[in-house]
Formats: structure tokens, sequence, C-alpha cells
């Protein structure tokens, strides 16, 4: 019985034989594979020389132009070269030889002072109001002035009775000294009586011409007709003529104003294009904000030295019938026009 299970459980040498010749042919398709694997993937020179098809090359810069995404060498974007090449164009067209950005500015900034410390009464501005030539503005506390006003004049008053009384006893005496009566010396006493009271009345008067012209410096008025570009006191503030120093201390500025119609471009341009800008230069201004407005203007003034840190040199151009569109502090173009 033992003996017939292990007969059972004997392989058969054909049925191995079966067996391995599966495995063996697996073997042989993996070594294939692997063989062609490594033949393609192997680096060969004729790897870098890359044949692109043209047409699709073409296709593909036909797309990048259109869609405006690709930039060329210089890192701007086709747009932006063509953009560049109009305005150079366009500036060539006018007779432009340089074209420089700057701000525009007042020509000048008045700002208005006291002359003496006050207090500030009245104030009848506020930014951005226009005002005409000798307009008040500010009112400073004349209380103190008028007292010294009223003071003086009765002063005056006294000195012009004294007078009167000298001229009456020196006539009356010059009369007398004819008739023999009275001696020659007190006749010359009453005149020089008459010369001290002239005197005084004199000076009291030029006390009393100050007082006036001290109650007029407390009526501030513009200079000029212009615009209101900053209020920089309110009432019954103290201001003064000139500043004690540091932060805090008192105002030194009532308002600040300036004539919109006298405006100016001021503009740094590189030492590299300095010579060519000249005085009397033509200019066109167009202000950044409205780039469809384009004014007259000239090269009015050149700084007398250059700016060593940017290697530039300051420039102001004077805009010609300025109006509303242009605002100080804003950006403007300028293109200097060459000669013709």
């Amino acid at each position: 019985m033992k003996r017939q299970e292990l007969e059972s459980l004997k392989i058969d040498q054909g049925s191995k034989e079966r067996e391995q010749k599966p495995a063996l042919l697996i073997f042989v398709v993996v070594a294939v594979i692997t063989g062609v694997v490594l033949y393609f993937a192997w680096p060969r020179a004729s790897d870098s020389q890359r044949v692109v098809n043209t047409n699709s090359k073409k296709e593909a810069a036909a797309a990048s132009s259109t869609s405006g995404s690709s930039k060329g060498a210089d890192g701007t974007s086709p747009a932006a070269s063509s953009a560049s090449v109009s305005s150079a164009l366009h500036a060539r067209a006018n007779g432009s030889v340089l074209t420089v950005s700057g701000y525009i500015v007042n020509r000048e900034r008045i700002e208005l002072s006291p002359r003496f410390m006050g207090v500030v009464k009245w104030i009848g501005v506020k930014k951005g109001d226009y005002v005409t030539n000798s307009q008040v503005v500010v009112l400073l506390d004349d209380a103190e002035y008028q007292a010294r006003k009223r003071e003086t004049e009765g002063r005056l008053a006294s000195a012009n009775a004294n007078l009167q009384k000298a001229k009456l006893n020196s006539d009356r005496v010059a009369k007398l000294m004819k008739e023999k009566v009275e001696s020659e010396q007190l006749a010359d006493d009453w005149r020089l009586n008459v010369a001290s009271a002239t005197a005084s009345v004199q000076e009291i008067e030029g006390q009393l011409d100050l007082i006036k012209t001290y109650l007029d410096w407390t009526i501030i008025r513009s200079p000029i007709n212009g615009v209101i570009l900053e209020k920089l006191v309110d009432p019954n503030e103290l201001v003064t003529p000139q500043s004690f120093g540091g932060t805090r201390g008192p105002s030194t500025a009532l308002i600040a104003l300036a004539d919109p119609k006298d405006l100016q471009v001021e503009i740094d341009v590189s030492e590299a294009d300095v010579a060519k800008v000249y005085l009397q230069q033509k200019c066109k201004v167009s202000p950044e904000a409205y780039p469809d407005k384009v004014y007259d203007g000239y090269v009015a003034e050149k700084a007398p030295e250059a700016s060593r840190q940017k290697g530039t040199l300051q420039i102001k151009v004077q805009i010609l019938n300025p109006d509303l569109f242009l605002t100080p502090e804003l950006s403007a173009k300028v293109d200097f026009i060459g000669k013709e």
C-alpha cells in the first residue's frame, strides 16, 4: 500500500521538461526587450541635431504674436516694441530731438508772512480759492495798535496846541521889540520855542505814521491774481516773521498761493542729452493725465550746475497759455523741437 502511494507521487520526466520550456521562453523575450530598450536609450552624436517642422514653427510664432504673451530678446513684448517704434516715429514727425518726462510746477510759490508777531483775527480763504490782487485774505489782531494810535493822536493834538501858543507869543514879542518895549533876546527865545514845538509835532506825526503802518500790516492782502495752495494758520493762532527753532515754534507763514497761469515743467535731462537742449528752444508739453492735450512751451531756464549723484541737469520749460487741465505736481511729457 505504501509502495503504491510513493509511485503515485513520482514526477514524470517528460512533464518536467515541458514545464521548463515556457520559463526559458520568458527569459529570452525579456532579454530581447531589454536589448532593444538599451539600443534606443544609448546616447548618440546625431541626437543633438533636431529637425523641426517649419510649418508648425511658423504657426507657433503666429499664435505667439497674436496672443501677445511672448517677449523679445530684451524682455519687452512685441506690442510694447511696436508702441516704442510708433512713439519714436511720432516724435520724428513733430521734429522732436528729445523726449523727457517731468513734473508740472508753479513758477513762483508765494508764502505770505506777517511783519511782526501777532495773533490771527480772521482768515477769509481756504485751499483752492481764487483770489485777486490786493484782496484781503487775513486780518491780524490790531487792538494794541489802535490804542497806540489814539494815544499818539492825543499827543499830536497837544503838540499842535503848544506850537500855536509858541507862534502867538513869538508874534507878540516881535511887535513889542519893534516898539522897543521888549529886548531882542526875548524875541530870539520865542523863535526857538516855536522851532522846538514844530519839531515835537513832526516827531509825533512820525510816530503816528509808524503806528498807521503797523495797522496796515495787520491787513494781509494777496499780491497777485492766483489760487490758494495751502492755508497754514487758523484764527487765534500766534504768528511771527521768524522761527525760534524746533518743530513746535510759532508759525512763520499764513498762506501759500501761486498764479495758475504761470506754470513750468521741471525735468532732469541726462548729461548725454544736454547738448540737445538750449535756452528759448521750442517745446511741446503733454500732461500724462491728458495725453491728447498738447501745449506750446519754451526752455526758460537751465540750472547753473548739474547733479553729480544723478548725472543730470535740471531744465525748466515755460508753458504758454496753460489751462485747468494742467495741475501742478502731476507729470508731463516734453518734446524738445530741433532747430529748423
